[in-house]
């Protein structure tokens, strides 16, 4: 197997965005428009940009293992986890589908909550040919039940951070569900936000995840810091 060398730019973008890493996991540090898997766009994705660091660090000749256990939506940014081995991504897939994995996001959005930290519960529908996720009135054709509690945090001038606990794992969830309290995400033009972001991502962000060490059983933690672009709002 061949893999493509990365520029010495991009190179040092993977290996500083390692948040951790064993004989079983990667954990990376996702930013805003990289996509987790293979999609219909046909753009690399950062499970094989991550085989080609893997081969290129490592002077890997042959076939490069890098598992996809959960994805993270194209414009958010944060803690990804990928599988290095077979048997640490049917493990580790288990614990996301079981609900093992604590995740905690961050979110800046254009609304500040009614109640500084509360439970949001609600039914979400799915329209596939616009790929948005809406709240219906109680459970109707194949709408899902999507959990999460939140906490306000702080504001700047114009933005409210506000932290999420993801109890569900719905599509679009955090998006939708934030939204519908009347708080879209930060250049989230698809669930009400007023205009987008310069880099086209949206400023939430998978900020925290704990869990069990599919493989060693130790407890593990990972914080990813933020992107970049969140600074300008001194955070």
């Amino acid at each position: 197997m061949v893999y493509r060398t990365l520029s010495d730019s991009e190179y040092r973008s993977v290996g500083e965005r390692i948040l951790f890493e064993d004989n079983h996991l990667l954990v990376i540090n996702k930013l805003p428009g990289e996509i987790t898997q293979g999609d219909r766009t046909g753009d690399e994705c950062l499970a094989e940009t991550l085989k080609a660091f893997v081969a290129q660090r490592d002077s890997k000749p042959g076939h490069v293992f890098m598992g996809v256990p959960h994805r993270l939506d194209r414009p958010c940014s944060g803690i990804c986890v990928f599988a290095k081995t077979d048997k640490a991504l049917g493990r580790m897939s288990a614990l996301f589908r079981d609900g093992a994995v604590r995740k905690i996001y961050w979110a800046l959005c254009c609304g500040r909550p009614e109640a500084d930290e509360g439970s949001l519960e609600n039914w979400l529908g799915r329209n596939e040919k616009q790929n948005k996720a809406y709240v219906v009135d109680g459970k109707k054709g194949e709408a899902k039940l999507a959990r999460l509690n939140y906490r306000y945090l702080r504001s700047t001038d114009r933005y409210h951070l506000v932290e999420v606990e993801l109890l569900t794992g719905r599509h679009h969830q955090i998006r939708c569900q934030l939204s519908h309290i009347g708080c879209p995400i930060k250049g989230d033009l698809k669930y009400g936000a007023p205009r987008s972001n310069p880099d086209g991502g949206i400023c939430l962000h998978s900020r925290e995840a704990s869990f069990v060490h599919p493989v060693t059983k130790r407890p593990l933690t990972v914080t990813a810091p933020l992107p970049p672009g969140w600074k300008g709002f001194g955070l």
